[in-house]
């Protein structure tokens, strides 16, 4: 037993240093009961005693490279104040272009990057990039006189102070999630923070984690991941490696449902990203439709509001495990930050071919990871699996009969999990020599089904246009 829980810790530290691994851990976990410390607090203090909390957190954990975060932010400002207008732009260059040098940060005579640097870096480009959107949304709005305020639409331009504040909140700070300044300002802003529903979302959270735990205790002490990197791998027979990607893969999506679902439990028990069920609020964006202000709420007087988390929710097991199509799972995992590449990405270039959108798209995402090839072989070996999955959906499965269509899903169902496991262990693997090495010593399976599903999907697609 003492093995498993070994490789627990190391599966979640991903393999870093024993006290950054002990810092994650606290950050994973240390956050939900603080929440409730802010949650039913004024304004200023959620603002400033967030910001504290999680600079204090993050000097604790990266040190010297807390600067990173910092030149990041005051770049950011700088370009908001200069030029509010094309703000969205210039900060998408700004902050990408400061990714570059950051990944490569190593080569220099400073102590190397830890995992939960990154983790900030990361999140913390999100953010730039879509409070620098809403700024200069905020600004075409106002110059166009327009009366009713944009659906989400931020109140006011952010000064140095609040984004410094947003950017430092220790919710989410660390751990993949998330959200948007506008989310962020009505957390401040709640009037009611007490009727906000805290015990029945956090403990459906916190019933799961054990399930999660021990699953992951169970398959990463039978089938431990780094075995791929063996030489004793490659001399077993082609079924068990084709076997092996299997609870690789699943060892590193119930690593993500433990942190995320722990980044969740944080926001739930500060109440951020709570918003009324008629604002059909959805992952990362929010509310969706017009809604009460949050500062009228007090004035309703037909009782009990109803709330949900929607805004910050960011993994869904089931449908990740069990949807039908790879499209369908994407959507399920890292929900939020997928949001936030449909908006600022793949919605940039909606003049081009949907295939080429998918791969520009996964290949942003690639570099936004890191430079390792193993990442970007990965990434855009989806947009294969997805036009192949388009082409047999429209050459052949939508012309099939309903038990057929049955049938077809369940198939649909156990090839997209195949997908799924070939690509995270080119995305674990990281180099380049490592991904070939394994993806051709499983005959490059998963490349070769989809090319073959789109020949065959295009082809049927031709068929049924010539018999009509």
């Amino acid at each position: 037993m003492g093995n498993a829980w070994s490789n627990l810790w190391r599966h979640l530290t991903e393999d870093t240093i024993s006290s950054v691994g002990l810092v994650y851990t606290a950050f994973m976990f240390a956050p939900i009961p603080i929440g409730f410390i802010f949650k039913k607090r004024g304004l200023k203090f959620k603002k400033y005693g967030a910001a504290a909390a999680g600079l204090g957190l993050m000097l604790a954990a990266c040190g010297i490279h807390t600067i990173h975060s910092f030149v990041t932010i005051m770049g950011t400002w700088v370009i908001i104040k200069i030029s509010p207008k094309h703000s969205h732009c210039l900060t998408l260059g700004w902050t990408f272009s400061y990714l570059l040098f950051f990944h490569k940060f190593t080569s220099f005579k400073f102590p190397q990057t830890t995992h939960l640097t990154k983790s900030v870096q990361l999140l913390l480009t999100l953010k730039m990039v879509s409070i620098a959107h809403d700024v200069q949304e905020f600004i075409q709005v106002k110059e166009q006189e327009v009366t009713s305020n944009a659906i989400g639409m931020i109140p006011e331009i952010p000064g140095l102070p609040e984004i410094l504040c947003y950017s430092y909140c220790y919710v989410g700070l660390m751990t993949g999630l998330f959200y948007r300044y506008r989310t962020y300002h009505d957390w401040l802003n709640q009037p009611n923070p007490s009727e906000i529903p805290t015990w029945k979302p956090l403990l459906y959270r916190l019933v799961m984690m054990p399930v999660f735990a021990t699953t992951f205790l169970a398959v990463s002490y039978i089938c431990p991941p780094e075995f791929v990197e063996n030489v004793a791998f490659y001399e077993k027979g082609l079924y068990f490696r084709l076997f092996y990607m299997m609870p690789v893969s699943f060892v590193f999506r119930v690593r993500n449902y433990i942190t995320w679902y722990g980044a969740e439990s944080a926001c739930i028990t500060a109440g951020l990203g709570a918003y009324p069920t008629w604002a059909n609020s959805k992952p990362g964006r929010g509310p969706t439709v017009e809604y009460l202000s949050l500062n009228r709420l007090a004035d309703v007087e037909t009782g009990c509001v109803a709330y949900d988390y929607e805004t910050i929710r960011n993994i869904d097991p089931y449908g990740t495990e069990f949807c039908i199509k790879v499209k369908d799972g994407i959507h399920c995992w890292n929900m939020t930050v997928q949001w936030w590449f449909y908006q600022y990405t793949y919605k940039n270039v909606s003049f081009l071919p949907r295939a080429i959108r998918y791969a520009w798209t996964m290949a942003i995402s690639a570099y936004w990871h890191g430079l390792r090839p193993g990442y970007h072989l990965s990434f855009l070996t989806i947009p294969l699996c997805l036009v192949a999955e388009e082409a047999m959906e429209d050459g052949l499965l939508r012309h099939l009969s309903p038990s057929g269509r049955i049938c077809a899903n369940w198939t649909h169902r156990l090839l997209k999990m195949r997908a799924y496991d070939y690509v995270c262990v080119g995305f674990l693997l990281r180099s380049f020599e490592g991904t070939i090495r394994y993806w051709s010593s499983v005959h490059y399976c998963v490349h070769v089904g989809a090319v073959s599903f789109l020949v065959v999907g295009k082809a049927m697609g031709a068929l049924h246009e010539w018999q009509r």
